[in-house]
């Protein structure tokens, strides 16, 4: 949790966000008046039995059908993840080889398990130096309904942060894992997010936001944060605790007899405050920080009074000694509970099957080719035809099924061949059967190689002067223009300048080799304007896929051409589409004219 932020007015944001249209999950009746006292760190770790709390099997939700998820599990995240700080000089913060770290053990672990996975560089507004966020979407369910869990993954600089924030981070990890291996019909979709750079100012998740184009922001139906979730004196906390975002978290909390409370003294200091200040609804579980327990808090949730919720709170001590191991537990089959009441479809489907990979990895050379057998069974009802496709394929590697298509109880053999100029390097792909229902499964590929790297510019006809190929979007901004000038040679691309409401937009696909240690994209851009107020009405984005990278604007313009760079290391290894916008308000025009763009690699 970042120590400083401006917090917001509870009472009238709460009433904001009970008005927002969602589902509300049913009040259980407490299981008792007074729950347990807070436990020290054991080597037993209890666990709590969550059937016990959701009555006769007649009166079953969603909520109810959501796993026990295993704390031992959840632990286990933890301990690499101080083992993580322990190899990086005893911290996990954003700027640093232990966050990296984090980054790459969460993401290897999702891709496994078959979620689409991207690290999101953030290029604006982070601290130097700072670590991507990692977003993991289920790609199963409705698109346009979209439910965030989030956490921020990176620690302070002065400790490891195991419970500020390994315990939220560790918990989602633990929850998408398992719901990749329930594998259950799913009504909507889930996103889980890891943030950088939150100790910073709430940065990392801050920058996702502004990165979302209002259509892509509307899909969020809420978002729920988790940050320190194991205090050892720790409360039971609710972000809005009347919320109607809040009340799947607060019915399950209910069914323990835990009574919990607002969540006071997080308000505005985690990523959830970024979500707000969209307009999106949001909630989240905490056990608390540096603020002191109560008498009555320590009298109805055990501890001690007058004593800190987290005594090493943004301090060396936070490590996996300092996790309440009954709160953990409680807070993540929460999330579990909260997840499948808003995500997971109610009813099972009346046709269903199975699909798994034989063997799910393979490795090659270069110019080879491996193949794995597509195994599905009939699960319930009747078998039914399903149709294979696999995605996330690099460049160089084609992927076919014979036959195309199977009845549920047959299989298909999946062959995978690459060409001599494959990148080498590991990518995980993902295989999917579509019947009346969709399932996919993850394979690994290898694709074997030197690992060295050969420096090389990737994209082709930087410079504008072979064309507008292979150029694609609106090529016809592509020339040599009269009222512009080129940086070199004779062409340039003048994106803008009509002075009335305009998008231009020019796209390139490249495969960034998996070899080298970086990648560089340079260009050189000249702005000029006729707007004279110190405003962005105008702006030119240079994007990633969907992830915008810079955005700069008429208060940039000046006289001459300015080189500007972007670090596109976070894409080796993969198929990317770079893309230049520029975009008009309705007046006084703006032109965006780029010149001798290059991506390098070394």
């Amino acid at each position: 949790m970042v120590l400083r932020r401006l917090a917001v007015a509870g009472i009238s944001l709460a009433a904001t966000l009970q008005a927002a249209v969602l589902p509300l999950a049913p009040t259980a009746a407490a299981a008792s008046q007074t729950a347990p006292p807070l436990h020290p760190p054991v080597t037993a770790i209890p666990v709590v039995d969550r059937a016990a709390h959701h009555g006769p099997a007649t009166a079953r939700t969603r909520a109810a059908d959501a796993p026990d998820i295993d704390v031992a599990k959840v632990q286990a995240h933890l301990t690499e993840l101080n083992a993580i700080a322990t190899r990086n000089g005893g911290t996990r913060k954003s700027s640093g080889q232990g966050y990296r770290d984090s980054v790459a053990y969460a993401k290897a672990k999702l891709q496994a398990a078959g979620y689409t996975v991207t690290e999101q560089p953030c290029t604006s507004g982070c601290a130097t130096g700072a670590g991507p966020n990692l977003i993991a979407e289920w790609p199963q369910g409705d698109a346009t309904k979209v439910y965030m869990f989030g956490s921020h993954l990176d620690s302070v600089g002065a400790g490891p942060g195991i419970n500020d924030n390994g315990s939220g981070s560790a918990a989602l990890l633990e929850t998408a894992l398992t719901l990749a291996q329930q594998h259950p019909a799913m009504a909507a979709r889930v996103r889980f997010a890891w943030w950088t750079d939150e100790e910073q100012g709430l940065n990392g998740s801050d920058f996702y936001v502004n990165s979302l184009s209002s259509t892509e922001r509307s899909k969020i139906k809420a978002y729920y944060n988790f940050d320190m979730i194991a205090s050892l004196n720790g409360g039971y906390f609710i972000n809005h605790l009347t919320s109607a975002a809040a009340q799947p978290m607060k019915a399950y909390w209910d069914s323990l007899g835990l009574q919990p409370e607002e969540n006071t003294e997080g308000a505005g200091r985690s990523d959830d405050y970024s979500f707000e200040q969209a307009g999106i609804p949001t909630s989240g579980y905490a056990m608390g920080a540096g603020a002191r327990k109560t008498s009555a808090q320590a009298a109805k949730w055990g501890g001690t009074a007058n004593r800190a919720y987290d005594s090493c709170y943004h301090q060396s001590c936070d490590t996996t000694s300092n996790i309440n191991t009954t709160g953990l537990n409680r807070s993540v089959d929460g999330i579990a509970a909260t997840l499948w009441k808003l995500a997971v479809a109610d009813t099972t489907p009346a046709n269903d099957f199975s699909l798994a990979a034989g063997p799910a990895t393979g490795s090659v050379d270069p110019g080879g080719s491996a193949t794995s057998t597509l195994s599905t069974a009939t699960t319930s009802g009747s078998p039914q035809t399903v149709a294979l496709s696999a995605s996330g394929a690099p460049a160089g590697v084609t992927v076919s099924f014979s036959p195309a298509s199977v009845t549920s109880g047959g299989s298909s053999t999946m062959t995978l061949a690459t060409t001599s100029s494959a990148p080498p390097g590991t990518y995980t792909l993902t295989v999917t059967g579509t019947g009346s229902v969709t399932h996919s499964t993850p394979y690994t590929l290898t694709i074997k190689g030197a690992g060295g790297c050969t420096a090389q510019q990737l994209l082709a006809n930087g410079g504008f002067e072979n064309g507008t190929t292979p150029w694609t979007g609106d090529t016809g901004t592509i020339g040599a223009h009269a009222g512009q000038s080129a940086h070199s040679g004779s062409r340039f691309a003048w994106l803008g300048g009509y002075g009335s409401s305009a998008t231009d937009t020019l796209n390139q696909s490249v495969t960034v080799p998996a070899g080298c240690g970086k990648a560089t994209l340079t260009y050189w851009l000249h702005i000029d304007t006729d707007e004279t107020d110190r405003v962005a009405y105008d702006t030119f984005k240079v994007k990633v896929g969907s992830t915008t990278l810079a955005t700069l604007s008429n208060t940039a313009a000046s006289s001459g051409y300015t080189q500007r760079t972007l670090d596109l290391t976070p894409y080796l290894g993969q198929r990317i589409t770079l893309t230049f916008t520029a975009t008009e308000d309705a007046g006084l025009q703006t032109s965006f004219v780029v010149d001798d763009a290059s991506l390098q690699t070394g």
